[in-house]
């Protein structure tokens, strides 16, 4: 079966923050609409994607799993997903979850071109969302066999976790 992926990733905010002084009221105002968008074409260039793999998941109190990229994941239609470059992550945790949604830090093989070192860890606070972007051509590379697990743990010891988590990418 033959796929396109294209679209549009963007980042928002609207907000006010109001101060008052002795004889007025002041406003700065931040409209989003200056912020970064990232159009998203078919392909493995820069600017294109070509492999997406999304889920809803739930862990367990205290437990991780790895996120094979290179061949264990299937999208939605079924296909198995081989990422060769990583071009945007997003994992958003419930805001149900009593602690932090960990990203990164697996024990072997570990996906971590895209952190300092393999012990590198993202904390996703409850409600809370982590999302990465690169554009370009170069990506993150993912190295089948060496360098393509993206660990996720639950770090609450008293409570199970749901996360959602997007990954965009391309075959080449």
């Amino acid at each position: 079966m033959a796929t396109s992926l294209s679209g549009k990733f963007k980042f928002q905010a609207q907000l006010t923050h109001v101060g008052d002084t002795d004889l007025s009221t002041l406003e700065d105002k931040i409209d989003g609409t200056n912020l970064p968008s990232w159009v998203v074409a078919n392909g493995t260039g820069a600017n294109q994607a070509d492999l997406i793999w999304h889920d809803q998941r739930t862990l367990a109190l205290s437990t991780s799993e790895d996120l094979d990229l290179a061949g264990s994941l299937t999208d939605a239609f079924g296909a198995t997903v081989t990422f060769a470059r990583v071009k945007g992550i997003v994992v958003y945790a419930a805001s149900g979850n009593g602690d932090n949604i960990q990203v990164g830090g697996a024990a072997s093989n570990q996906f971590i071109n895209w952190v300092a070192n393999s012990s590198d860890i993202i904390n996703v606070r409850p409600g809370g969302t982590f999302a990465l972007i690169a554009p370009d051509a170069v990506a993150y590379a993912v190295t089948a066999g060496t360098g393509d697990l993206l660990r996720i743990t639950n770090a609450d010891s008293g409570d199970a976790a749901t996360y959602d988590i997007y990954i965009i990418g391309a075959s080449a």
